[in-house]
């Protein structure tokens, strides 16, 4: 692959081939450097359409000075990622298509041809382009990600509707429940049982609470699982992420599921923009400061924040830096924003350092 550089990709490349990806096909445009769209094509979405795609790719750039190319996919790690893997496994140069300012495509029409020579223009202005994320070991700790924040959600959403059950229950099974924690609570409602003699509600209500109570164990369960293989997998890849205060399993497989591998980010001012943590300039006159950045990748924005406030409570350097930080007159929003800044250099230096 390229190396990320300052320079701009018109001035590595010969030709930039933009991809509209779909479910059941794709459409490929050649655009040369400065911009004109020399071909068009669309191929289904299948290996062999990508081996057709690739051959196509390969006739017409041929004859572009050196014939050097890039690819713009749209949709990379979704539509595009039978593509992707493809074209990698062929060493060819791929790119992860800049998503477009609101409304900018659809002045100028909608189709999936424009759609690919937006992905291509788009690599082409762009300052910095980025690669698409790994496979492997890195696809393996995001889907354990995602289907932790299912499990994790799903048990809390059963959790309420138990907890709403019990809270209009009859007196007697109210009785029993009360004083008890969540976790007695589960556990006594797996044994209750119905009684001849009681009514059709009685026997929903404990029917339906006993088949919470044992779906919150199967979720409990699963999460036990999920986190043991997040822990495997972390320190198979950076086991030293593990030794950085305030850095659990999860947050470290966020940020090596965003950093993905070696070389993806140009330096750790990269990473820390992708992370939403660099600082924004908001300075007018006299005033001299910086403000909380709101974009980003807002789930590894959200671990940067919990192993910060992490720190907070149980680091003491942190708690000397923030001590130091107030006495010079910083808000608490500004010290965060500073904490999630160095937090984000120090991870991006062990990453590159040890995996």
């Amino acid at each position: 692959m390229f190396p990320i550089l300052a320079e701009r990709l018109a001035e590595r490349v010969d030709a930039v081939i933009g991809v509209d990806t779909h479910t059941d096909t794709h459409t490929a445009v050649v655009l040369t450097v400065v911009g004109t769209v020399l071909a068009e094509i669309t191929v289904p979405a299948t290996n062999d359409g990508a081996a057709v795609l690739l051959a196509w790719a390969g006739r017409q750039t041929t004859g572009l000075g050196t014939g050097r190319r890039a690819w713009a996919l749209d949709g990379a790690r979704c539509h595009g990622v039978g593509l992707l893997r493809v074209l990698r496994a062929a060493g060819e140069d791929v790119l992860e298509a800049p998503k477009p300012a609101a409304g900018r495509c659809r002045r100028g029409g909608k189709s999936d041809a424009l759609d690919a020579v937006h992905a291509a223009r788009g690599v082409l202005a762009a300052d910095h382009v980025a690669s698409p994320r790994a496979d492997g070991d890195r696809e393996a700790l995001r889907l354990l990600h995602v289907c932790r924040l299912h499990y994790s959600d799903t048990r809390t959403a059963t959790i309420n509707l138990f907890k709403s059950v019990i809270l209009t229950a009859d007196d007697d099974l109210r009785a029993q429940m009360r004083g008890l924690s969540t976790l007695r609570q589960v556990q006594h409602a797996t044994t209750l049982t119905t009684t001849s003699n009681g009514s059709g509600l009685d026997r929903v209500r404990r029917t339906h609470l006993a088949a919470l109570a044992e779906q919150i164990q199967t979720l409990d369960q699963l999460l036990k699982a999920n986190l043991t293989e997040i822990r495997t997998l972390v320190d198979k890849l950076c086991p030293t992420l593990l030794d950085q205060p305030g850095i659990g399993p999860v947050t470290a497989a966020i940020a090596l599921t965003a950093w993905s591998h070696p070389g993806r980010f140009r330096n750790e001012a990269a990473f820390a923009s992708l992370a939403g943590v660099s600082p924004v300039p908001a300075s007018s006159g006299r005033i001299t400061r910086h403000r909380l950045n709101r974009g980003g990748d807002r789930t590894l924005n959200a671990a940067l924040h919990t192993i910060a406030k992490t720190r907070q409570r149980c680091h003491q350097p942190t708690k000397d830096y923030i001590n130091r930080r107030t006495t010079e007159g910083r808000t608490p929003a500004e010290i965060t924003r500073s904490l999630k800044r160095y937090i984000a250099r120090q991870i991006w230096r062990t990453l590159e350092a040890t995996t």
